[in-house]
C-alpha cells in the first residue's frame, strides 16, 4: 500500500459500504421502479459512484494482498 494512501482496513470498509449502497439502491429501484428522467439520472450516478468505489477498493485489496 502507499505510504500516504488508505490502508487495508479502510479499503475493506469502503468496499463494504459501497456494496451496501449498491444493494440498497438496487432494492429501492426494484421496489419503486424508475419514475422519470431524474430518477434514472440518480440511479446512473449512484450506481457509477458506488460501483466505481467498490471496484477501486477491491482492486487495491487484490493488488496489495499479503502472500
Amino acid at each position: 500500500m502507499s505510504r500516504f494512501g488508505p490502508g487495508r482496513g479502510e479499503h475493506k470498509l469502503r468496499l463494504a459500504i459501497s456494496l451496501a449502497g449498491l444493494t440498497l439502491l438496487t432494492l429501492a429501484y426494484a421496489r419503486n421502479g424508475i419514475g422519470g428522467i431524474a430518477s434514472l439520472e440518480i440511479a446512473i450516478i449512484g450506481a457509477a459512484f458506488f460501483g466505481g468505489s467498490a471496484l477501486w477498493s477491491a482492486w487495491q485489496l487484490w493488488k496489495d494482498r499479503p502472500e
